[in-house]
């Protein structure tokens, strides 16, 4: 079991979209997904701290728990472009606990071309001990102030494969302080989760909202729903009950 795609703290949102300008992309197929300040507007180094919870635990496309949600918390130091962070998650209803240790570097490509590239340590604590390494990146154009398509990468030691997601951002400003975003995204695993079948993983859409309570704290919360395609349909062996997975979650993310 792996939190996949940049689970990671800013991969998974380059930059979080406080304004419809969507100069952010957040990853929804994360599990935590921490909110980051518009960069005119940052400090050379902030301290992150983030607390939150997922009705279920689903990345690429599948639950990786029996039952029950996962709380999650984070910390990370961002000093400019470079983020440092460890992110803790423990199952509420089942013996599940794992770590996430790791480092991101955001380059700019061009003024609306935004780029990351990270490694991450995962370990995995529960019925079985597991643990993992990936390397990740991720790719944004930000030149349209309402669409925001974008591409994840990564790639897992253990596994030898790796798996991408194309996915589109819809941000809109609905009043001061509050954002919702649509997306959809498209993801393909290749012996990253089965090596049975390279292609299509799952289908994923959903929308999250983003509150920007004042300048340090925000609390964020996103409703998702995915379709299983041929690589989770046969890793299922026929039984095509429960491969669609529907699931929310809120978090709260303190920067200083």
């Amino acid at each position: 079991m792996k939190n996949t795609a940049h689970l990671t703290f800013l991969s998974c949102c380059i930059i979080a979209s406080f304004s419809a300008q969507a100069d952010n992309v957040s990853n929804l197929d994360d599990s935590h997904n921490i909110n980051k300040l518009p960069k005119n507007e940052q400090a050379e180094t902030q301290f992150i701290v983030d607390l939150g919870w997922d009705s279920e635990y689903i990345s690429e496309g599948r639950n990786n728990l029996d039952k029950g949600g996962i709380t999650w918390g984070t910390v990370a130091i961002q000093h400019g472009d470079l983020n440092v962070y460890a992110t803790g998650g423990r199952a509420d209803s089942q013996d599940y606990t794992e770590w996430n240790f790791g480092l991101e570097y955001g380059i700019a490509l061009a003024d609306n071309v935004e780029a990351s590239i990270g490694y991450q340590r995962l370990e995995f604590y529960g019925e079985d001990r597991d643990s993992d390494n990936e390397i990740f990146s991720s790719l944004a154009y930000t030149g349209v102030e309402w669409l925001t398509p974008s591409i994840a990468y990564t790639y897992s030691t253990a596994a030898g494969g790796y798996f991408v997601e194309a996915s589109l951002h819809s941000s809109w400003e609905l009043a001061t302080g509050l954002t919702v975003t649509p997306y959809i995204t498209q993801a393909f695993d290749f012996q990253y989760v089965t090596e049975e079948h390279n292609g299509a993983n799952h289908f994923q859409f959903g929308v999250e909202a983003e509150y920007l309570i004042n300048d340090q704290i925000v609390v964020s919360g996103h409703f998702s729903h995915t379709i299983a395609q041929e690589d989770i349909k046969l890793e299922a062996d026929g039984n095509q009950s429960s491969l669609d997975q529907t699931y929310a979650g809120i978090h709260l993310t303190w920067s200083f």
